[in-house]
C-alpha cells in the first residue's frame, strides 16, 4: 500500500526494539497531524478505550509518548512488567519517568459487562481476521490508511495462524485483537498516510532474550509470532543481552508490512527526526528513533545496472520481459547480440535501474527469462539538471524536456507527443519534431525559462 507514488522516506532505527505504541509515538514526532489522528480514530467502532498524547524522558532524550488507556474491562497486562516477567528470579522492576502529558485525550464508549451471581466478570474479545478488517472498513479513516492498517493485521493473522497450528481464517486474536493492539495497529496507518510515507527502510530488529508471560502462558523470546514474522518476510534479527521482549508481535507486523527496503542510500540527508518512548523498561532507555531522509545527490548520482547473457530464450520473451521491466519502473532496457561458449548465438540484457527498483527488476528477470544468473552493477553518472515543461506551440500544446549546461537552456520534444500532434495534424515526424524543438528554443531565448 506505500509504494503507489513517491512521497516521504522513512528510516527507523529498531536499536531498542520496536512495538506499536513506540511506532506511533515516532510518527507523531515527526509531525503526524494529532487531531487528524484522533479524529479518524474515533471513527472506531470499538469501545474501552481512550488516548493521550504526552513527552516522556528517556535517559534524559526528549520522547513523544503515545498511550492507550484502557477501561476495566479491557485492560490486559501489556506494560505490566511484574506480570510479564515476574516469572523469573531478578525479574526487571519498572523506572520512574518524567511525564509532561498535554491533557489530550480521545473518549470512547465504554461497554458493561453483564455479571452471574453478583460477582462481574472483565471480558476480552477475541477478534478474527475478517471481523477487524470490517471493523476498519466502516470507519471513516482514509482508504490508504484503511489499506496499511489491513496489511499489518493480515501479516498478524498469518503469523498467529502458524503459531497454533490453524488456518488464517480461524485464527482469533487475543493481546493482538485487544482493544490497545487494534488502536496502535489503525494508529500507525493513520500516521504514516498523514505523513505522506511511501518508502520505509528498516535494516533489523533489535529482540532480547529470555522468557516472557502471555494469555497463554510463559513462552521463550522472541515470541512464537515475531518468529514467524521475521521468517516469512526475511527481516534480519540482531539479538542482545537484554532479558527482555523487546520486539512486540504489532511492532513485527508494522515493520514487515511496509518495510520497501532494508539498505539505507550511501549517503542521506536527514529532513526531521521523531523519537518514539516505549512503557516497558529494562535497564536501558525503551526509544524508537524514525527519520526522514532523501538521498543526497549533490555531488553523485548513482544508477544500477542489471546484467544477464540469455541463449535459451524466444524473440517473443524478450520482448515480452522488456516491456514487464519498464512498466515497473526500469529507467532503461536494452539488448546486445553476442556469442556465448560453444559459438552459441545469444543476448545480453541490459536493464538500467534505481537502487530501490533491483528487488523488482531481478524478480521480474528470473520469472520472465530462463537466465539463473544477474550480475549487479553500481554506476555513477552525470546528468544534466533538467524537467519536462508542457508549451503551447502552432501545433499544439506539446512537452519538451529542458536541460541546462553551463547555465544555457536546451529543449528536446518529447516523442509520445510529437507522436500524437504528428497523428492529429498529418504530418511526418521529422517535420513535427523540427518545428516544435526551433519554437522551443526561441521561448527559451526570449522568455528566459529557469529550470526551477
Amino acid at each position: 500500500m506505500l509504494n503507489e507514488k513517491q512521497g516521504n522516506t522513512l528510516y527507523l532505527e529498531c536499536y531498542s526494539g520496536i512495538s506499536g505504541d513506540m511506532t506511533v509515538g515516532a510518527l507523531l514526532d515527526l509531525g503526524a497531524d494529532p487531531k487528524i489522528l484522533k479524529e479518524q480514530l474515533v471513527s472506531l467502532p470499538v469501545g474501552g478505550f481512550e488516548i493521550e498524547i504526552g513527552r516522556v524522558k528517556k535517559s534524559g532524550i526528549d520522547a513523544c509518548d503515545f498511550r492507550v488507556v484502557l477501561d476495566g474491562e479491557h485492560e490486559n497486562h501489556d506494560h505490566d512488567n511484574e506480570y510479564l516477567y515476574g516469572h523469573t528470579q531478578g525479574h526487571i522492576s519498572m523506572h520512574s519517568h518524567e511525564h509532561i502529558h498535554e491533557g489530550e485525550h480521545i473518549h470512547s464508549h465504554v461497554h458493561k459487562e453483564h455479571t452471574h451471581e453478583g460477582h462481574e466478570h472483565a471480558h476480552h474479545e477475541h477478534r478474527g481476521l475478517s471481523e477487524i478488517k470490517s471493523m476498519i472498513q466502516n470507519s471513516r479513516i482514509t482508504e490508504r490508511a484503511k489499506g496499511i492498517a489491513a496489511d499489518i493485521f493480515t501479516v498478524l493473522a498469518e503469523a498467529e495462524a502458524k503459531a497454533h497450528g490453524t488456518s488464517i481464517e480461524e485464527v482469533h486474536f487475543h493481546e493482538v485483537g485487544a482493544v490497545d493492539s487494534i488502536v496502535d495497529i489503525v494508529a500507525a496507518a493513520i500516521c504514516l498516510d498523514n505523513l505522506n510515507i511511501t518508502s520505509v527502510i528498516v535494516k533489523e530488529l533489535y529482540e532480547g532474550r529470555g522468557t516472557v508471560r502471555c494469555q497463554h502462558g510463559i513462552i521463550p523470546v522472541p515470541v512464537p509470532a515475531v518468529v514467524n514474522i521475521i521468517a516469512q518476510h526475511g527481516i534480519s534479527l540482531h539479538m542482545t543481552e537484554t532479558e527482555a521482549e523487546l520486539v512486540t508481535p504489532t511492532g513485527a507486523a508494522i515493520v514487515a508490512a511496509v518495510r520497501t527496503s532494508k539498505q539505507l542510500p550511501a549517503r542521506y540527508k536527514v529532513k526531521r527526526i521523531g523519537m518514539g518512548a516505549g512503557k516497558r523498561d529494562y535497564g536501558r532507555p525503551s526509544i524508537l528513533r524514525g527519520m526522514l531522509i532523501e538521498p543526497d545527490s549533490e555531488d553523485r548520482d548513482c544508477i544500477y545496472k542489471l546484467e544477464s547473457n540469455i541463449d535459451d530464450c524466444t524473440g517473443e520473451a524478450l520482448g515480452y520481459v522488456m516491456e514487464r521491466l519498464l512498466e515497473a519502473g526500469a529507467r532503461d532496457v536494452h539488448y546486445t547480440p553476442v556469442y556465448m561458449k560453444k559459438n552459441r548465438p545469444a543476448y545480453q540484457l541490459n536493464v538500467i535501474c534505481s537502487e530501490d527498483m533491483l528487488p523488482k527488476m531481478e524478480e521480474i528477470i528470473f520469472c520472465e527469462t530462463t537466465t539463473i544468473g544477474i550480475r549487479r552493477m553500481k554506476m555513477e553518472r552525470t546528468v544534466l539538471k533538467r524537467k519536462i515543461c508542457k508549451l503551447k506551440t502552432s501545433l499544439g500544446e506539446a512537452e519538451v524536456k529542458v536541460c541546462e549546461i553551463n547555465g544555457n537552456m536546451r529543449a528536446y520534444p518529447e516523442y509520445e507527443s510529437v507522436a500524437s500532434i504528428c497523428k492529429e495534424k498529418g504530418l511526418s515526424y521529422q517535420e513535427a519534431w523540427e518545428k516544435i524543438f526551433c519554437e522551443a528554443g526561441k521561448l527559451l531565448i526570449h522568455e528566459g525559462w529557469s529550470h526551477e
